[in-house]
């Protein structure tokens, strides 16, 4: 009679064991024996390590625009191997440069468009660099090559609003946008819904396929363009939401098909505050409208069917312009307040020595200067324990600066659910010093908002606030004014040199001994600074509880909810002084700067 072991077992009871396994686990049992290492080195084992980085909310560093079905064994396994790396890299420890990730090398320096500065980098796989620059042009930037491979151009100065990258139709979708004339309710702007598509190349055909734009609607809108959205692009779906400031509620605006002229546009009575923070999102045959105050959460829910009863015909004539038809509440509303932490003692220090005078001015939609107003709305904040602990970032000195609804935008597995994640950056100004100083918000949501309540579920991960929460000075450009901001007698805008992907942050940094320094902001010293967001793992849909994996839950059921904020190494050649745009791509573990001198750096870490 044998003796039963872990080589005579049948492949059904070994694979099972391995689902039980991490990839640390695997490798220890691949090392025994070579007949166990080819067992596990096998599609159904590391089929599953992938889908359980997935449920981590961890991207696959796939080449291209590869899907999982495309790889080969081989290929999946060093995919899987490569991905634990990222993950254990930039979420556990200070990520550290990727020897050897260009050829020799762990860093790239490419061009970028020639006598254009860059106002916008955006990576589309590890291959191409979609750049926006001041002049209102979008290029498709070979990064291996080195070279431009196609471009957007209408000759007049137009500004991306907004791009979303759709990976299974092997497409970005961006919005160009230019004010026509008005303020206000009355502000006329024309759009331009364009693609980049890239063709996929036959495997008979050594010819290389450029990609190429095209563009998909022209339209016009008016009102105070808060955010465009395209939500389905099979069903050619585009939403917008508008301020509207008579009623001081929010417009909703949107293309039920974008290939026919028509257009819906109403006040959907929802009101709009200084503070509130906003996105659109596309659940089961209804346009969401995410909001989320101080100190909760609120998804207003309009379904297609109802919508489409509100179409109103439009045309491409040039004085054609929309307007709004009538006033439609949603059908349903629901919220969730958030759960927010106890603060570290750093955290409750001032950012100033010197007292704040409160200024009743601040920036309201689109940078309109206006008082603050409250509006009295029904108060939706749901119910909370009296001992839970209160927003620490209540004061409204501290503004929310951006607001960045972040999706999974990565190649999946079908029985994959989909988290959503929300960054807001807070910032608070000095009136008399001018030095602006800011704090980091993060925190897990679901569409629709869960029932489950976390005051009660301490395993549930959704709708904890996390934060970064001893101030710091994010480095900022200026945009250039233009005639239509000289005509509004508005502030130059200050762009923050700040970039976010679904599971981390990054940011350039000034550097401040005291807050008596006088060093002009543009000598003082800068550093590339970098933070994980806590890590969670999908169980099921609506639902997410810690992983266990860096930042989150402790053993005895408690929240870490302070970010470590890392400083990353940088090449000696690049020059942080010089950067004028900054972005990351987490599933491939690089961050990218822009610099004046028509360069950008592509950095590599794991």
């Amino acid at each position: 009679m044998s003796v039963p072991s872990l080589q005579n077992i049948p492949y059904d009871i070994l694979l099972s064991i391995t689902h039980h396994l991490d990839l640390a686990n695997i490798y220890a049992l691949q090392s025994t024996s070579k007949l166990l290492r080819y067992a596990i080195r096998t599609r159904p084992v590391y089929r599953e390590l992938a889908a359980t980085l997935l449920r981590r909310c961890r991207a696959l560093p796939l080449h291209g625009f590869n899907h999982i079905s495309d790889l080969s064994t081989d290929q999946l396994v060093e995919v899987v191997n490569h991905a634990a790396r990222l993950e254990r890299g930039w979420v556990t420890r200070t990520p550290r440069p990727a020897l050897n990730a260009f050829s020799k090398y762990w860093y790239k320096v490419a061009r970028t468009p020639p006598d254009e500065e860059v106002d916008w980098l955006f990576p589309i796989t590890a291959g191409y660099m979609i750049c926006a620059t001041k002049s209102g042009k979008v290029v498709c930037w070979d990064v291996h090559r080195d070279v431009g491979i196609a471009e957007w151009n209408h000759g007049e100065r137009w500004e991306l609003l907004w791009a979303q990258v759709e990976f299974e139709r092997r497409t970005l979708y961006f919005t160009m946008a230019k004010v026509l004339r008005g303020r206000d309710d009355e502000k006329v702007m024309q759009f331009e819904l364009t693609q980049i598509h890239f063709p996929e190349q036959t495997s008979d055909s050594d010819e290389q396929l450029d990609p190429y734009f095209s563009t998909l609607r022209s339209f016009k809108t008016l009102g105070v363009v808060m955010n465009l959205f395209t939500l389905d692009p099979e069903a050619r779906l585009l939403a917008g939401l508008m301020w509207i400031s008579r009623s001081d509620s929010i417009g909703l605006y949107v293309l039920l098909d974008w290939n026919k002229e028509e257009y819906v546009f109403i006040d959907t009575a929802i009101q709009c505050t200084d503070t509130s923070k906003w996105a659109c999102i596309l659940c089961d045959g209804s346009i969401v409208i995410h909001l989320e105050e101080a100190t909760f959460a609120c998804q207003h829910f309009f379904p297609l069917s109802v919508l489409s009863h509100h179409v109103t015909v439009s045309n491409p004539s040039p004085s054609f312009v929309p307007r709004m038809t009538t006033r439609l509440k949603p059908t349903r509303s629901i919220s969730r307040g958030f759960i927010f932490p106890v603060l570290p003692p750093e955290s409750n220090v001032l950012p100033f020595r010197q007292p704040i005078v409160h200024n009743i001015l601040i920036a309201g939609p689109a940078n309109q200067i206006h008082p603050i107003v409250v509006p009295q709305v029904p108060d939706l904040t749901p119910l909370t324990d009296v001992n839970t602990p209160p927003n620490p970032w209540s004061d409204r000195l501290w503004y929310p600066k951006s607001a960045d609804f972040l999706r999974q935008w990565w190649p999946t597995l079908p029985s994959i659910p989909r988290l959503r994640c929300s960054v807001v950056l807070f910032s608070q100004r000095h009136p008399h010093t001018n030095v602006t100083k800011y704090v980091l918000a993060q925190h897990y949501f679901t569409v629709p908002l869960s029932a489950s309540n976390a005051e009660t579920d301490a395993s549930d991960a959704t709708m904890r606030m996390w934060y970064v929460s001893v101030p710091f000075e994010v480095v900022c450009v200026s945009d250039e004014v233009t005639e239509d901001d000289l005509t509004a007698d508005s502030p130059p805008r200050q762009r923050s040199l700040f970039a976010v992907d679904f599971g981390h942050a990054v940011w350039l940094e000034h550097v401040r001994i005291a807050d008596e320094e006088e060093e002009p902001y543009e000598r003082r010293q800068k550093r590339l600074r970098f933070v994980s967001f806590p890590g969670v793992r999908v169980e099921s849909e609506g639902y997410a509880v810690w992983s266990g994996i860096g930042g989150g839950g402790g053993p005895d059921g408690t929240f870490e909810m302070e970010g470590t904020v890392r400083t990353l190494a940088i090449p000696e050649e690049l020059d942080l002084h010089e950067v004028n745009e900054i972005n990351l791509d987490q599933s491939q573990g690089i961050v990218i700067l822009s610099v004046r001198q028509g360069k950008m750096f592509i950095l590599s870490y794991e």
